[in-house]
């Protein structure tokens, strides 16, 4: 079992389902990302871009790095919690998908935020 496998394995089932679905969603939109883990959690690399999920103990963040990466699914969805770069999905939270995935476009195909280095 690799890296990511024992990461997914590692998150509670009820919680699982949900994160693997926005896992399976960055895959679909870019096959050919790399996975590996960075900061102790998945992460996405396409090109110059990348993209992070993270299980935390109360929710499923997805990290961009970058306020405006997510600006526009703040606005659509101002009682989603986020973070200066990061959407936090908690179990009561509706995941817009389509829009999640123009958060996730936009932080992989977006040039010149930080690169984040492969770390065990």
């Amino acid at each position: 079992m690799n890296n990511i496998e024992h990461y997914i394995e590692s998150i509670p089932e009820q919680r699982r389902a949900r994160f693997m679905l926005i896992h399976k969603r960055i895959l679909k939109l870019y096959p050919d990302a790399i996975v590996d883990m960075s900061y102790r959690m998945p992460t996405y690399r396409h090109g110059e871009g990348w993209i992070a999920l993270a299980n935390q103990k109360n929710y499923i963040s997805l990290y961009t790095c970058a306020e405006s990466h997510i600006e526009t699914y703040k606005n659509r969805h101002p009682q989603q919690k986020t973070g200066k770069g990061c959407i936090n999905f908690r179990a009561r939270d509706e995941i817009v998908y389509d829009d999640l995935d123009d958060v996730i476009r936009h932080a992989i195909e977006s040039s010149g935020h930080s690169i984040l280095t492969p770390v065990e």
